[in-house]
């Protein structure tokens, strides 16, 4: 039995937008695979996320999810329940029930349909039809949940995605270097097939982006808080800094105080088709040793003499 896609994101059935958002988002941190390689109840239950998120987040599927439950897809052809405002779909192509009942009252099912008097179901079949066999598949909208260093360097991601037939499909995508959070990938022609012979629609991908718990993004730049010891703090040292490059050694230069930026040129996000790389800024974190000795302490009071004015002496409120 179908699980209740509210229950399964833990909101009520007249949850806004924003929150439906928002818990999809807590959801997918919790329970990524990513972040639980070896956790295969993790995985089902992100599964199960995923599809109550692709259909609630979606209005039109919302709506038709809230009138007629998880297999509202059957019923793609009926809205409302019936013929609703006088509309019908039929293999992709919408027609006005209206104008099919005057075209009878007007003429009957006489003759073949071109003849004087007679209803030209070829017209609504054939010759409508054929003027919109061109007409493109509808495109299909998901979204996904990577980590923060897919993110910025880019690489291979599987996505799993629903169409209206109910069908799941599977594929692997290439996340661009560099992308952001709420960026949006389409992929040409992955989305819903065209029942009249016209092009299919395509796969719109939202890409969300997990928090990392040492760096954060501003742009093409990355920031890091980066807790020194007291004595490099003093003297100055050379120390290893993670970077999307690698690990690369950074100057502290001697007299480092808490909160002051080091710019590290060209070390963060990486350089995508038309944007150079990002810079790197490194905020040093003054850390005091565990144990503080009466030898420390008493450095520190010949420390006070060092400072010409009061460090807070222009906050203000």
């Amino acid at each position: 039995m179908a699980r209740n896609y509210y229950e399964v994101l833990g909101v009520p059935k007249d949850a806004s937008e924003k929150d439906i958002q928002k818990a999809y988002r807590e959801l997918a941190r919790k329970y990524h695979p990513d972040l639980h390689p070896d956790d295969k109840d993790a995985s089902k239950k992100f599964s199960e996320v995923q599809e109550a998120y692709d259909t609630l987040n979606n209005k039109e599927k919302r709506k038709k999810y809230d009138q007629f439950g998880a297999n509202y897809d059957q019923f793609q052809g009926m809205p409302g329940g019936g013929f609703g405002d006088g509309t019908f779909n039929m293999n992709g192509q919408e027609f006005d029930l209206n104008d099919i009942l005057g075209r009878y009252a007007s003429g009957g099912f006489g003759g073949r349909g071109r003849r004087s008097g007679g209803f030209d179901f070829s017209s609504i079949f054939g010759g409508r039809g054929r003027q919109q066999a061109n007409a493109g598949g509808q495109d299909v909208s998901t979204d996904i949940t990577i980590p923060f260093e897919l993110a910025i360097n880019g690489g291979k991601q599987t996505v799993t995605y629903g169409m209206s037939t109910g069908q799941t499909k599977t594929l692997e995508i290439t996340i661009p270097t560099g992308i952001a959070d709420g960026k949006k990938i389409r992929l040409r022609g992955l989305g819903e097939p065209s029942m009249m012979g016209g092009t299919p629609g395509d796969l719109i991908i939202t890409v969300h982006v997990l928090p990392h718990p040492y760096f954060t993004r501003q742009g093409n730049d990355l920031l890091i808080s980066l807790p020194i010891t007291l004595g490099e703090a003093i003297n100055g040292a050379k120390v290893d800094v993670p970077t999307p490059k690698g690990t690369v050694a950074l100057t502290i230069p001697p007299g480092t105080s808490s909160g002051k930026r080091l710019r590290m040129k060209g070390m963060g996000v990486p350089s995508a088709r038309g944007s150079a790389a990002g810079d790197l800024f490194v905020e040093p974190r003054i850390i005091l040793p565990d144990i503080v000795t009466d030898e420390l302490a008493d450095l520190a009071e010949k420390a006070e003499s060092g400072y010409r004015t009061n460090p807070r002496s222009n906050m203000r409120w």
